[in-house]
């Protein structure tokens, strides 16, 4: 397979499976009781979830200047923003192409080398997923008996199981194979997995552990809190059980990774996770599709600008060398 069209199937396959997932969330709602739910809709709660949802974006952009300074280099906040907002509306065109976007970014405009920056957003993604986990214990032991009685029903414990026990095995053996080359191609991986380490471990070195955690956990609590805030704008919605909340937002922020952006994936799986709660159908997919459109908006306007004024920024105020 030629790469021109590895190329073409990674951006048209998300964008297919997506349309596919949209066509599936509108054939669950009629389009009139969707527009219904829209213009009923409160706009001062959604409006306040965009602004919880911003505040996120601005914490995670600051905390990212926590882990490149242990490199020795200064991260310039504007930069940070711009960049952090590139990585949404990128991956709303190639899946997890944002976060290689975001690296290039700080090695064009802050002189980080690619390898160092890139180790730094998976760091960072190491952190957010400890917070995903503990959202998901606190929310397992608040309502285990309905999430297991789901999972049962939905997925076979013996398939999960062999599948589990068939990747470790092939991780091993890849392993074992990795480190025992010499090929050219495996030592240029090992070099650019040395700098991933050290930008991973950076986040050890850090002077300011304690702000970092702190404006980690200050992230994750406004992403639940903008989803909370939003359940309001919807008579419907408005009444829902924090443990629905907990679900329901687990579930949204797993669709992302789904398809670009959660496109027809997000409604869907709020749409699931309510359906525990005996939530009706038309208000939980309503509420995902004005959650995700909301998010995207501001995603699309506040990405756009970024890519439209990084090169300008960085020409009026260019890097200075004795940073």
């Amino acid at each position: 397979m030629n790469k021109k069209l590895k190329s073409a199937l990674k951006i048209s396959l998300p964008l297919l499976l997506g349309g596919v997932l949209v066509w599936y969330s509108l054939s669950k709602i009629s389009i009139p009781v969707l527009v219904g739910y829209f213009k009923n809709a409160d706009y001062f709660w959604i409006g306040l979830g965009v602004f919880f949802g911003l505040l996120s974006h601005l914490s995670r952009a600051y905390r990212w200047k926590f882990m490149i300074e242990p490199m020795g280099y200064n991260l310039r906040f504007p930069n940070s923003i711009m960049a952090v907002f590139t990585t949404y509306i990128v991956n709303y065109t190639i899946p997890r192409a944002g976060e290689v976007s975001r690296a290039t970014i700080l090695t064009n405009y802050e002189g980080v080398p690619f390898e160092k920056g890139f180790g730094t957003i998976i760091a960072e993604r190491i952190a957010d997923l400890m917070v995903m986990l503990c959202i998901i214990s606190i929310s397992l032991i608040l309502e285990f008996d309905i999430i297991y009685n789901y999972l049962v029903t939905t997925i076979d414990p013996t398939k999960l199981i062999v599948l589990g026990l068939v990747g470790i095995l092939i991780l091993v053996l890849g392993y074992q194979l990795f480190k025992k080359s010499n090929h050219p191609f495996v030592l240029k991986i090992k070099t650019l997995l040395s700098g991933l380490v050290e930008g991973v471990t950076s986040i050890l070195k850090m002077k300011k552990k304690w702000a970092f955690i702190a404006h980690t956990l200050f992230i994750w609590g406004m992403y639940v809190l903008m989803f909370y805030i939003t359940s309001f704008s919807l008579v419907e919605t408005s009444q829902l059980p924090f443990p629905a909340i907990l679900i329901g937002f687990i579930f949204a922020s797993f669709s992302i990774a789904a398809t670009n952006g959660g496109i027809g994936s997000y409604p869907l799986a709020i749409f699931a996770a309510f359906s525990m709660f005996n939530i009706p159908e038309d208000p939980s997919i309503a509420f995902g599709w004005i959650m995700w459109t909301s998010q995207t908006i501001m995603v699309i306007v506040l990405g756009g600008a970024s890519l439209l004024f990084l090169p300008i920024y960085n020409r009026l105020y260019p890097k200075q060398t004795s940073e």
